[in-house]
């Protein structure tokens, strides 16, 4: 059987990873997904997906994202059931983040000259002897 999910959305937040009593790393976050059609208005909608990472995956997410950030995640969808403080019965579906994965480049720094950008008197003449071919 297959429980796959791959999904590419920005975080609504920066990640927070903390620990469990037993040291496992954790976090939990939100992936804001547009969907692939306009509604009535003229707008993508946007689904707001509650996702938990652990471990390994936990520590990437939050050293390598923040807030705004696009990213790609593979995970799984996992059902539990459990008793409310009511006695009810209840069934939680969890999505756990297997895989994290860079959606989108690096943000460049302002600073720094496309080509397209870069003017003579930006170039340093050079002599043909220094050069190495």
């Amino acid at each position: 059987m297959l429980n796959k999910v791959i999904l590419t959305g920005r975080l609504t937040a920066a990640p927070d990873l903390k620990k469990t009593s037993s040291g496992v790393a954790v976090t939990a976050f939100t992936l804001a997904v547009q969907r692939q059609y306009k509604d009535s208005a003229g707008n993508y909608p946007t689904d707001f997906i509650n996702c938990v990472a652990w471990r390994n995956t936990a520590e990437f997410i939050c050293k390598h994202f923040d807030k705004g950030n696009m990213i790609s995640v593979v995970w799984e969808l996992n059902s539990r059931k459990y008793e409310d403080k009511q006695g009810n019965k209840r069934v939680a579906i969890e999505v756990v983040c297997n895989e994290a994965h860079f959606a989108e480049s690096k943000k460049i720094d302002p600073a720094f000259k496309k080509p397209a950008d870069v003017t003579a008197e930006d170039l340093e003449e050079i002599d043909d002897d220094d050069l190495p071919f």
